[in-house]
């Protein structure tokens, strides 16, 4: 199915498709019609979840850990300053190993005060130990959310799909849509192996000594090269399925060049015009 969809609601879309359980985010320009129409969703019964207003991102992702580690697959979206005051969480849900995952609709950092595009936001939070995808256009946007979700609870680490705000956030175009019968043979339901539960007890993110820190830091570092290997995997899974191939690299027309431009986000579909201008002269 083709729908018109902007890169928000391909984003709140992706998740209602990943039959999320758990939702908890605070709207903040340019991300906050993914908040309003999930909670759309939620209120109107086409998604089976629990929507938990909060008073601010570090609560709302807050909330996503505690439902992570309790076994439900946890989703939740932001921007810019949102993402800096989810940055203390931040490192507690890679360090807890739980697979939650994040729309990031990629905005400036103040100051000066800037609601426009660019990647600071994401970049700055490089090594807090998520997994980052960069989106291209809408279609992507949809496409690497549902990845991301296979490929968190494959490696256990939390992922960030991150799409230019504005130029792809409030910018409508077709998108192909598939079944939810399709999403579920890709995505099978969350089943963690360890999860809070009063019948079997245990201590998620407890003190750590130097000698238990490393060892845990050194697992994180490991299983976070390792999933570079398990992507190229989800993607084939996803290409199989759906027909629409991604990678970690993608390359347009580099067998013979002199000069390579690399580039993620929107600003590909310029570079690729660039190129073939190029090209032509």
């Amino acid at each position: 199915m083709r729908l018109l969809l902007n890169g928000n609601e391909a984003a709140a879309l992706a998740a209602k498709l990943a039959r999320v359980q758990v939702i908890s985010a605070y709207p903040i320009t340019p991300q906050t019609v993914v908040v309003e129409t999930l909670a759309k969703y939620v209120a109107d019964g086409e998604l089976d979840a629990e929507f938990v207003k909060v008073e601010s991102e570090h609560s709302a992702l807050s909330v996503c850990l505690g439902a992570s580690a309790a076994g439900a697959r946890a989703f939740t979206a932001t921007s810019s300053q949102g993402l800096m005051l989810m940055s203390e969480i931040l490192y507690v849900v890679s360090g807890m190993r739980l697979p939650v995952v994040m729309a990031n609709a990629n905005r400036s950092l103040s100051a000066p005060l800037s609601i426009w595009n660019d990647q600071q936001d994401s970049l700055s939070v490089r090594d807090s130990g998520w997994i980052q995808l960069y989106c291209e256009n809408n279609q992507e946007i949809l496409d690497l959310l549902l990845q991301a979700f296979l490929l968190a609870e494959r490696v256990s680490l939390p992922a960030m799909v991150c799409y230019d705000g504005y130029i792809l956030s409030h910018t409508a175009e077709a998108v192909e849509v598939p079944e939810q019968a399709e999403v579920d043979a890709f995505l099978p339901p969350y089943s963690p192996a360890f999860k809070l539960d009063p019948s079997r007890p245990l201590t998620m993110g407890p003190v750590g000594v130097p000698e238990v820190y490393m060892e845990a830091r050194y697992l994180q570092h490991r299983d976070m090269r390792r999933a570079k290997e398990e992507f190229v995997r989800v993607t084939e899974e996803f290409r199989r399925r759906f027909g629409r191939k991604y990678g970690i690299l993608e390359e347009y027309r580099t067998e013979d060049a002199e000069l390579l431009l690399f580039t993620m986000g929107s600003l590909m579909g310029t570079v690729r015009e660039a190129v073939d201008s190029c090209r032509e002269r």
